[in-house]
């Protein structure tokens, strides 16, 4: 920044800056000088004070402190047309991000169950990139506020110049997804007809796997291209000589070219990436003129809109590195050119997918009316006509009750009847208010028990596991049963019958030892291997 002399005062250690007189010796001492932006500094950043009316210094004191000075990076001046333009581009983007909430719970809120090849995160991206640009777009166009304002540019103007590009590359994000997803949208369709249809291999499903990585190599390029940089310089704009020497080099350099160039690459993927739906999922046409003719026939509306836009995006970035006076990074910047061309159409591509998003139906309820119509279609095919819900019911009505229909349970009808008699539930004390039903085995009577009369299972159920818990693990409650019932099972019975080996039993089976024969005769005594 060019330098000026101390203007000349009543003496030789007196200087008269705007009527205001300042002792030249104290200056030099400090090593202040004079700008010509109508600065006054010591070659520091926060010793810089403005010398411009009306934020003129009233004295300076043999310290080197002004008395009620003005720091250089203020904001002084009112807001000018870039502030304004900017504030209100703001707010319609501050409103995309509603709606881009809203159209991302529209689309991405599931009605189907999860499928492998379609996760739900497919078709929420676009409206992920639709929150992050609309957020950029209202960071960067508040900071144009305090570009307007500032005494001396400072790092608004870097804020400004770094969230524009990042705006750039969510915007073309936002056209990519919406595109790639439309092809996988079409591929959802044709499955969801013929599961079959469509293998999980082949060149086709090669080709949809790695294009998305071609197009985000290339975008990432751009990133790396553009933001790894000094961003430093941009801000030197204090004077014409600084700006022509520091930011203009600073903006036109040959990385934000070459940026731009990635950036059209990536939208030459975009369009392949068209190309390759229309041929694999609709109708093809022979001849290169009818295929052009198709691809703009086939292809929505919105993504003509998108395609373009996208295209206006690539070429204002490829044009801001060559011409200072539209670029961004120029705080004395074309106002129109900057707005119409760097954010107009990243506003529209937001908005135009905006608009889409709400005339469009959800996915997985589109899924179900086309599964709908394909019933009813396969249903006239069969010759199968489904009737109204209405219908039986009326022929119910019609008809009157059947005779083997189940007739309501009425406690006024009567007791409940079975093929072998009345039987009715007995009451607390084991009677019954009807018939009982008759035991199946009448010599045989039932064992007495003492039926629960309450209406609660739970506790029907805890008393009968008390009772089994009784019976299987005994304790001291009834320690009187447990030892009468061990003393039983310790007693010992009657004597086993005498062992008998003779020939007569084997040689006359009919007779047993439980005959009245052998129960007569004696004992016989075994006989030793000496007498055989």
């Amino acid at each position: 920044m060019p330098l000026l002399d101390f203007p000349p005062g009543d003496n030789a250690t007196d200087t008269i800056i705007n009527g205001v007189h300042f002792n030249l010796t104290t200056l030099r001492d400090w090593n202040y000088q004079y700008y010509s932006n109508q600065t006054v500094s010591n070659g520091t950043w926060d010793w810089c004070m403005i010398m411009a009316e009306p934020w003129t210094p009233t004295r300076i004191l043999a310290n080197g402190t002004f008395m009620n000075s003005t720091w250089c990076y203020t904001p002084t001046h009112p807001m000018g047309p870039r502030a304004s333009v900017g504030m209100a581009f703001a707010v319609v983007f501050g409103i995309g991000i509603v709606l881009s909430l809203v159209n991302l719970d529209r689309h991405g809120r599931l009605h189907l169950p999860i499928e492998k090849r379609f996760y739900p995160v497919g078709r929420r991206w676009q409206w992920y990139f639709s929150i992050i640009a609309c957020a950029l777009a209202v960071a960067g166009l508040i900071s144009n506020v305090d570009v307007d304002r500032m005494f001396l540019p400072e790092l608004p103007v870097v804020f400004v110049s770094f969230f524009w590009y990042l705006i750039q590359m969510a915007a073309m994000a936002i056209v990519w997804e919406s595109v790639r997803h439309w092809g996988s949208w079409m591929e959802r369709q044709f499955i969801d007809a013929d599961p079959f249809s469509l293998p999980e291999d082949g060149r086709r499903y090669r080709f949809e796997l790695l294009i998305p990585l071609v197009f985000y190599a290339f975008l990432f390029l751009n990133f790396f291209l553009v933001f790894p940089r000094n961003w430093g310089p941009i801000q030197l704009q204090r004077s014409p000589e600084q700006t022509l020497l520091e930011a203009i080099p600073a903006a036109t350099e040959l990385r934000l070219k070459l940026g731009s160039f990635a950036l059209f690459f990536a939208w030459i993927i975009v369009l392949i990436s068209l190309r390759h739906t229309i041929n694999e999922y609709l109708p093809r046409n022979r001849g290169l003129l009818n295929r052009s003719i198709g691809i703009i026939k086939l292809t929505p509306l919105r993504l003509h809109l998108l395609i373009f836009l996208s295209l206006v995006v690539v070429a204002y970035q490829a044009f801001v590195p060559w011409s200072w006076e539209n670029s961004p990074m120029n705080i004395n910047g074309n106002v129109a050119a900057i707005y119409l061309g760097g954010f107009l159409p990243s506003l529209l591509i937001v908005y135009v997918n905006i608009v889409a998003g709400f005339m469009r139906p959800n996915e997985d309820q589109e899924l179900i009316r086309q599964r709908r119509r394909r019933g009813a279609e396969h249903d006239a095919q069969l010759r199968i006509t489904k009737k109204p819900t209405w219908w039986r019911r009326a022929e119910l009505a019609a008809a009157g009750p059947r005779p083997d229909q189940a007739q309501p349970l009425n406690p006024s009808t009567g007791p409940n009847t079975v093929e072998m008699g009345a039987m009715q539930r007995p009451n607390s004390n084991g009677s019954s208010n009807g018939s009982e039903l008759p035991s199946p085995n009448p010599s045989r009577p039932r064992p007495d028990f003492e039926a629960y009369a309450g209406k609660s299972d739970r506790r029907r159920n805890e008393r009968t596991m008390a009772a089994v818990a009784g019976m299987l693990f005994p304790t001291s409650d009834n320690g009187a049963d447990y030892a009468r019932r061990r003393a039983e099972l310790m007693m010992d019975g009657p004597a086993p019958p005498p062992y008998r080996d003779n020939g007569d039993g084997r040689r006359q089976p009919s007779e047993r030892s439980n005959s009245a024969a052998s129960m007569a005769s004696p004992a016989q005594q075994p006989k030793s291997m000496l007498d055989v």
